[in-house]
């Protein structure tokens, strides 16, 4: 029987090539950040935000572990639940971190159209294979406290029904601190990235260790 040996070498290398390949796809772990302009570092270098910590410090856990930062400025539940389907496909995460909400609380959007948004990026999470951290907000009080109150608990209805890892507030701890804030008064400064980080950090990590 005649065997082409060149036809086996290349076989062979394709073969190997694709395993490679196969193995590096199966080692590479992905948390996708999907947020807004508090997640996007507004006003601060991108290597200063929170995500672009969290990087720094899951490559200190392991290396294999990244952060993909889509968050833009002035997104909104509706604008993430848009963009989600096209980014789960593209980076295939492992976990996605959802920090929406706080541009839909400032333009006094419906919080039942929110809700609902959550729930369906939630879904959209699932069908992909992804585990969910929710990250809650809450309004400043001039917002008035009925608004505030059901609309920082929207957050708190979603994680509960959809049984996902919950953060009710990403400013915790430092809100009411003027000082943490750059002069717009909204947006967190440089010096407190680290602040939301450990914020997420508890929940996140009890993400990754149920890998």
């Amino acid at each position: 029987m005649f065997v082409n040996l060149h036809l086996l070498r290349w076989r062979s290398l394709l073969l190997a090539l694709w395993l490679a390949g196969a193995a590096g796809a199966a080692a590479a772990k992905t948390v996708l950040v999907l947020g807004d302009s508090l997640s996007a570092g507004y006003g601060i270098e991108s290597a200063q935000s929170w995500p672009a910590l969290l990087q720094r410090r899951l490559h200190s856990r392991d290396p294999d572990l990244s952060v993909v930062n889509i968050s833009i400025s002035g997104e909104t539940t509706a604008g993430g639940l848009s963009r989600l389907p096209t980014a789960l496909q593209r980076h295939r995460p492992q976990w996605v971190i959802i920090a929406l909400g706080a541009n839909d609380g400032l333009r006094g959007l419906s919080l039942a159209t929110m809700r609902a948004n959550l729930s369906a990026m939630i879904a959209d999470d699932r069908r992909a294979g992804a585990r969910t951290l929710l990250v809650g907000m809450m309004l400043p009080p001039n917002y008035g406290s009925e608004y505030g109150r059901a609309f920082a608990g929207a957050f708190a209805d979603v994680a509960r029904r959809e049984k996902v890892a919950f953060v009710p507030f990403l400013l915790a701890g430092f809100a009411d601190r003027r000082e943490a804030f750059q002069p717009d008064g909204l947006h967190p400064t440089a010096a407190y990235q680290p602040a939301m980080l450990d914020n997420i950090w508890p929940a996140l990590d009890g993400l990754l260790r149920q890998r």
